[in-house]
């Protein structure tokens, strides 16, 4: 109890936020409208803005860096900017530039985000598509949909080897190709490119900066159109949450096919001058180890990873005191985003920073899509309660609109996208009357009485589903507590139940752990679960531990560390029957 006090009344690091402001409009329909009316000072209306400035600015200042052997190989904005206007001059020269994108089939990497900003520097999009659409192995009908989709001019590649077995698809055929490595007879070697005459950026504020795919849960994916303006406002919406003159350090592996990686990691660390390290681990058993050694090395001011990361950076904090000291020594904002947070992971890694530092984190999240920027909303105060969405961003408007028993969440702001690739119908319908966009989540007050306090994640309106009784399932909440509860003898958990009497897990085995070992924390873990659940309706009657991990060829796991649900609930359609089947499967824990 005396070490809860104490974590409960420690004091916080200075996180150097902006003040708070809110303004709430109560409508007679039981509309809410909530408001942030902080001034957005936009210094840069395009992509390639921040580079010319921090070139001129501070030439040698790192921008990029990526593992090279035992060390980094490190890209200042200096050289950056020369090196994206002679890839520019390039990409005029192959006769690519103009309306249809360059599509990018590459990893995170120094050579991928120059030529992405060269492509969108002349006005041309860039369309980075998820790495597991092309790596070997890969369901090529998700890459051939993105091509149908998009329809590219040309194709960038990290490896034309690599990503071979893709780039030799029917549906590729006759695009020129930049290869960055192994370029094949006829491609163009990305070092070639280099060597071209310079041409500087052209690109309008209303141009398309890039189309970036939704992830395909709700549907087929989507590309979101995202101009130069949104993208370049929003990150300053972001800066405009910081009273903070310091350019950020990040060490972060989220993907650059998806906004989160792409904007508010990226390009956002761009506009305030930062510094990036790219992250090649992944939020995966098996896969961290490579986050962990970047973390013992560079020491953060902001760290941002999806819940797994979390979860797994959390029993790392706790057994290495070394990497402890230097990930704590001037981190001053946590955050996660994609999912839930656990309090309990938030609280042990809080006990660590306690321990090291004497102060606790701010530990923040955010909020929004592919088509609002990302973020929509963020948590921009001292806080180390998990499950907020935050509050608007300076500039944004959020409509809380009655769907039933909850509150729709939509958005408003210079952010938002118009809508979506050649699918004019669809975007009009993305928008209610009002010019709110709609994302299908629901939110609620942390305190009603009180809406500074934030709002809270209340659900995936297409997600979430109902048991035959009629009771509401919250499959994101449920999960997180779930996988929280059984702790680090399984990495995620999938919610099945839709239509039945009873509530169900799959649960994903964490490698090194033995069977019964498993079995054993999962029912300790949902007994404890269950112990506090509110009605029967909220208790887990069975679990079953997997046999085999998240198929990320399949898309099961997106690469920002995910499951995907309804996705992973089709594939292991098997396995849910035996969940529920009566009697219960042997290796079926059933539980009172």
């Amino acid at each position: 109890m005396d070490a809860e006090l104490r974590t409960a009344t420690a004091p916080f690091r200075d996180a150097r936020y902006a003040p708070r402001r809110l303004e709430v409009e109560r409508r007679a329909d039981g509309v809410m409208i909530l408001t942030n009316p902080t001034p957005v000072v936009a210094p840069f209306a395009t992509m390639t803005g921040p580079l010319g400035h921090w070139a001129a600015l501070d030439p040698g200042r790192v921008w990029l860096a990526e593992r090279s052997g035992e060390g980094w190989r490190e890209l200042t904005y200096g050289a950056a900017h020369e090196q994206v206007l002679a890839l520019a001059g390039g990409l005029r020269a192959l006769g690519v530039v103009g309306p249809r994108p360059l599509l990018i089939l590459a990893r995170n990497g120094l050579d991928h985000a120059l030529i992405k900003y060269a492509a969108m520097s002349q006005g041309m999009p860039a369309a980075p598509v998820s790495p597991q659409y092309g790596l070997p192995g890969a369901n090529l009908a998700r890459l051939a949909h993105a091509v149908e989709v998009l329809q590219p001019a040309a194709i960038f590649t990290e490896d034309a080897a690599l990503f071979g077995e893709a780039l030799a698809a029917p549906f590729l055929a006759g695009l020129p190709v930049v290869a960055a490595a192994n370029a094949r007879p006829g491609d163009v070697a990305f070092a070639d490119l280099l060597r071209s005459a310079p041409v500087a950026a052209s690109a309008d504020p209303d141009d398309t900066a890039k189309y970036l795919l939704t992830s395909g849960s709700t549907g087929r994916p989507k590309a979101v159109i995202c101009r130069h303006r949104n993208i370049a406002t929003n990150a300053a919406q972001v800066a405009a949450c910081f009273d903070d003159p310091d350019p950020p350090v990040i060490v972060n592996a989220a993907p650059w096919s998806h906004s989160l990686g792409a904007n508010a990691i990226l390009h956002m660390a761009a506009h305030r001058g930062g510094t990036v390290y790219i992250d090649a681990g992944q939020p995966v058993a098996g896969r961290f180890a490579e986050t962990v050694r970047n973390l013992k090395e560079i020491s953060p001011t902001y760290h941002n990873m999806v819940p797994a990361g979390w979860m797994l950076f959390a029993g790392e904090l706790e057994r290495d005191e070394d990497l402890a000291r230097k990930f704590f020594a001037r981190v001053r904002v946590m955050q996660y985003g994609g999912a839930n947070l656990g309090q309990d992971i938030c609280d042990r890694i809080q006990a660590v920073a306690l321990r090291t530092v004497g102060e606790k984190i701010s530990f923040a999240s955010g909020y929004g899509a592919t088509e609002t920027g990302p973020t929509a909303a963020n948590v921009h105060w001292t806080n180390d309660r998990m499950g907020l969405m935050g509050l608007p961003l300076p500039g944004t408007a959020v409509k809380l609109a009655p769907a039933g028993d909850k509150l729709e969440f939509r958005v408003k702001g210079p952010q938002v996208t118009s809508g979506y690739l050649g699918l004019p119908q669809v975007s009009a319908d993305s928008f209610d009357e009002d010019g709110f966009y709609k994302l299908g989540d629901a939110a609620r007050f942390i305190d009603a009485a009180d809406p500074a306090q934030g709002l809270a994640f209340d659900g995936r309106l297409s997600e979430n589903f109902k048991l035959a009784s009629g009771t509401f399932v919250s499959v994101g909440e449920l999960r997180i507590q779930a996988v929280g509860a059984v702790g680090d003898a399984v990495t995620d958990a999938v919610v099945c139940g839709e239509g039945r009497e009873t509530l169900g897990l799959l649960f994903y085995p964490k490698p090194g752990h033995g069977a019964d070992e498993i079995a054993a924390a999962v029912r300790t873990g949902i007994e404890r679960l269950n112990a506090k659940a509110k009605g029967s309706g909220g208790r887990v009657a069975r679990a079953l531990v997997l046999a085999t991990p998240p198929d990320a060829n399949a898309g099961e796991i997106t690469d920002k560390g995910y499951i995907a649900q309804a996705l992973a609930r089709s594939l292991r359609a098997a396995d849910v029957e035996r969940l529920f089947a009566t009697p219960p499967d042997p290796d079926v824990i059933a539980l009172s």
